[in-house]
């Protein structure tokens, strides 16, 4: 086979294939550009998620007219002139890669003005051919248009997610460059709709609270520390605060936004023992390091680095996170794993239950005579009553020490009875199992498994046969969960609804929850973790064949509503359970294959004895 060189435009959209992934990678290579060329205020201007329209304006330094024309050659890059300047980078871009590979694969229109210059240049690129330059007026700075990304490559675009996904990656990379630079003021707006509008901040815990909301801002504090090796400033999360969703974990490096699973590590190591398990605390965390000691080109799109010194680095981030914990008085204050550790004792809402009994204090009538009269006749006086108690016998009149008490009213539990159902011997045993005689000896419920098995039921009919559950109504609860996951929530809006749940977007960052399904606690607090929590499923990979993504959701679904449901108390309410359970298909096991019910024979019970 004969080798070929590659033509140029070709060569350029295989490498446009590493640099630009989806919409949100324009994004932040334009955002970035526009934040190394001085710019104080940036706008970000999308339309259709990135697919028609992506426009970032700047009032940075500008470019002369044959810069704006070379800028598109690849490797044509400003920031590095020897391979000794790799060992000292400290701006975003520095390959020339980005605008090269971005016009390889979109429709590109340039417009920048050098301050001084009385005009500027316009210059317009598809397919990596320069289509016309020429001048025009137009501000000090740099704006440039990205149309029809992938135009000419039609399997990329076709692969592109839905509006909402795009429009969260976007989010993202918008935060994290927003966050490197509270200086700067940022714009984002989404077919006509501002999303983010952040003004310049004094430091980056106010840049968090513009970006993030100030509920976050209460549950975070500061930490720092410094070293030969790194310099070190953030801000962490209250153990208490700590999600079982993934979001707002931020690492920084000399202003730069990375991942490390390994700093990640460390981080998660301070917090052991601190918070539950599957939850992650949010934190911030900013370094400064020697340009020298960390590589930021072993990734196509600078997301990962690499340090010289990460051991020393991991160790100064788990100390930092450690001390700041410390300060809460939560690190190490409480063995949660010691057996011989004493339960601290919970005053809850039924406190009042357990209050010592005072003992009423007895009125007493001293003239009363009981033969005056013989009970039951006319004018017979009813017995004396406590001010604050029950009623009093005239027997305890220089009688024995003991009181006899009687019930005014000794039906009057039998007013409230249910006859609607008819009685059968069950027990309910601490809220988790239900004991109750079968035919072949005890039969033994598990409650939430019960409640599980029901949900999971009602749950895939409602994704398989369009038969919507039934909701359960409550006093609408607020809760902000940030822009990514207000997206979210809004493009599986229709799957939820199906599955009973209300939730409506209030504004570009928070919800309202006006109804649940039905087995689903509408508690406020409980309907706040839940959001949490249904944010984690759908995060989840929801592709797969037909039925078995729906038999996945309704399986975790399911779980969930039977983990944070109100539990079982009463006896009537336990025998509608086990009614409702015997009633499925498949009543012994869950979806999971975990058992449900639990014969225990007559036979084993006469053993006991």
């Amino acid at each position: 086979m004969e080798l070929k060189i590659l033509p140029k435009n070709i060569a350029d959209m295989i490498a446009a294939g590493e640099v630009v992934q989806r919409p949100a990678s324009v994004v932040k290579e334009l955002m970035e550009n526009a934040v190394d060329a001085g710019a104080t205020d940036v706008k970000v201007v999308v339309a259709d998620a990135g697919r028609t329209l992506i426009q970032v304006i700047d009032n940075g330094c500008g470019m002369t007219p044959d810069d704006a024309v070379l800028c598109f050659e690849r490797h044509a890059t400003s920031k590095l002139a020897s391979a000794e300047d790799l060992h000292h980078i400290l701006t975003f871009g520095f390959r020339g890669e980005a605008l090269a590979s971005i016009a390889a694969v979109a429709e590109v229109t340039l417009r920048t003005r050098m301050d001084g210059e009385e005009l500027g240049v316009e210059v317009t690129m598809a397919a990596s051919e320069n289509k016309g330059t020429r001048e025009v007026s137009c501000p000090v700075g740099t704006n440039i248009s990205v149309r029809n990304l992938f135009y000419n490559i039609p399997a990329r675009r076709k692969f592109l997610k839905s509006d909402n996904v795009e429009l969260r990656h976007i989010v993202e990379e918008f935060q994290r460059v927003a966050l490197t630079r509270p200086d700067v003021a940022f714009t984002l707006s989404h077919n006509g709709k501002d999303i983010h509008v952040v003004k310049p901040a004094q430091s980056h815990k106010f840049r968090i609270q513009d970006l993030l909301g100030p509920t976050l801002i209460g549950e975070l504090v500061d930490i720092s520390a410094q070293t030969t090796i790194a310099s070190l400033q953030g801000y962490i999360g209250k153990p208490e605060s700590a999600r079982k969703t993934l979001g707002n974990q931020f690492f920084f490096v000399n202003g730069r936004y990375f991942r490390s699973p390994l700093l990640h590590k460390a981080v998660m190591k301070a917090y052991e023992n601190q918070v539950p398990e599957g939850s992650t605390p949010s934190y911030f965390i900013y370094l400064d390091v020697d340009p020298a000691t960390v590589d930021v080109n072993i990734h196509p799109t600078k997301a990962e680095i690499k340090f010289e010194e990460d051991q020393i680095l991991f160790q100064t981030v788990f100390a930092a996170v450690k001390e700041a914990l410390g300060k809460l008085g939560v690190a190490g204050s409480i063995e949660f794993d010691n057996p011989e550790a004493r339960e601290i004792p919970v005053m809850g809402s039924r406190f009042e239950e357990y209050r010592p009994a005072s003992v009423p204090s007895a009125g007493v009538d001293w003239n009363y005579n009981p033969f005056d009269q013989m009970p039951g006749q006319a004018g017979h006086d009813a017995a004396p009553v406590a001010p604050d108690g029950p009623f009093v016998t005239p027997d305890l009149i220089g009688g024995p020490q003991t009181r006899r008490y009687t019930d005014p009213n000794p039906n009057y539990g039998a007013l409230f009875e249910d006859r609607t159902l008819p009685t059968q011997q069950i027990l309910v045993v601490k809220g988790k199992y239900i004991l109750t005689q079968s035919a072949g000896g005890l039969m033994v419920v598990n409650i939430r498994r019960a409640q599980e098995r029901l949900l999971n039921d009602r749950f895939l009919k409602a994704l398989t046969a369009n038969a919507h559950v039934s909701q359960t109504a409550l006093f609408p609860v607020q809760v902000t969960v940030g822009v990514d996951a207000c997206l979210l929530l809004q493009e599986h809006a229709q799957t939820l609804k199906s599955l009973g749940f209300d939730i409506v977007p209030f504004g570009t960052d928070t919800v309202v929850v006006s109804g649940v399904p039905e087995g689903y606690s509408a508690q406020q607090g409980k309907v706040e973790t839940l959001i949490g929590d249904i944010l984690l499923i759908l995060r989840d990979e929801l592709g797969g064949l037909p039925g078995v993504m729906e038999q996945a959701l309704a399986r975790k679904f399911a779980f969930l509503g039977a983990a944070g449901g109100d539990s079982v108390t009463s006896p009537l309410e336990a025998q509608r359970l086990v009614d409702a359970l015997l009633q499925c298909e498949n009543p012994e096991f869950t979806s999971a294959g975990k058992r449900i019910i639990s014969i225990v024979p007559i036979e084993e019970l006469d053993k006991k004895f």
